[in-house]
């Protein structure tokens, strides 16, 4: 009884943090105590859908499946312990590594977001690789850019801001504009020394597109780069609505910054430290070595 009156405690004074992710099957929730202990989950499932030949999710998709999550996690939390979440001391989201999604100055979505899954970026990907003299996957953010640049297409003069599907729903959760670096790896070559974007590489991009005459800057519509630990805004009004439409979870969560599932998924398994490494078997199958140095 004392255990359970404890963790009544904990969720009614919010000393909690919620973690969402948007798996490419799932997007799911769980809600821990100071122990790191999980007091409740939730979750939904969902699937992306093959449109004019690019693998996406609808934008309403994103938003409803938030909300069931989160409403399936407070459900839970209800059944389970006797009392309404009202309030969470922290949260953090991750998603999907990879990808393109880009807004204009209204914050409109320009294109329908365009996955990971998707391999229609080849000509670029090897251009920048070789520009660059760093590997680009087609996955990431910039191959992406880039293929829509040698396109043509119309979209890019109006971008404003380029996200990850993480930094997105940060961005509508917090207002802020920031990516965590594993997920930002994703996007750009990232500056080991400084942990930015890496400057040089930004001026070569410049330099390659100079001659379409578009109105930004690369560094202008990428996000801002955190490392782990960093605080990145809190939890809007406007953000906790979109959460919890019954208006019931209050704002000022303070949050953590956005990440790709491959940290995320470092993190769960407690690969972290030298020497140590898990393996991830979902959609795709991958490794993540910890070396000794860089």
């Amino acid at each position: 009884m004392d255990q359970v009156n404890a963790a009544r405690d904990v969720i009614v004074s919010g000393d909690t943090a919620l973690g969402i992710e948007f798996g490419s099957t799932r997007i799911k929730a769980v809600l821990i105590g100071p122990d790191q202990q999980p007091l409740a989950t939730g979750g939904f499932e969902w699937q992306s859908k093959l449109v004019d030949g690019k693998w996406t999710y609808d934008d309403d998709a994103i938003w409803a499946g938030l909300r069931a999550a989160y409403a399936d996690l407070a459900a839970n939390v209800s059944a389970t312990h006797g009392v309404a979440l009202e309030r969470v001391g922290a949260f953090g989201i991750s998603a999907m590594m990879h990808g393109y999604l880009a807004f204009d100055k209204a914050g409109s979505l320009l294109v329908p977001f365009r996955t990971w899954q998707n391999t229609i970026t080849g000509e670029a990907a090897g251009v920048l690789t070789a520009l660059f003299q760093h590997n680009i996957p087609q996955r990431w953010s910039v191959a992406h850019l880039y293929q829509a640049i040698l396109g043509d297409e119309a979209h890019v003069a109006d971008i404003d801001f380029l996200a990850t599907l993480a930094v997105y729903v940060h961005w509508r959760l917090t207002g802020e504009r920031v990516a965590g670096v594993g997920d930002a790896s994703g996007m750009f070559p990232i500056d080991t020394t400084s942990g930015a974007f890496d400057q040089a590489m930004l001026a070569q991009f410049d330099d390659l597109v100079a001659d379409k005459g578009y109105p930004w800057k690369t560094a202008d519509i990428l996000p801002a780069v955190l490392p782990a630990g960093r605080p990145a805004g809190a939890l809007t009004a406007e953000g906790a609505r979109l959460l919890d439409p019954t208006g019931m979870l209050q704002p000022g969560a303070v949050a953590a910054p956005p990440e790709g599932d491959a940290g995320t998924g470092m993190v769960a398994t407690n690969s972290v430290a030298r020497r140590t490494a898990n393996v991830s078997a979902g959609t795709s199958i991958f490794a993540m070595v910890v070396l000794e140095g860089r």
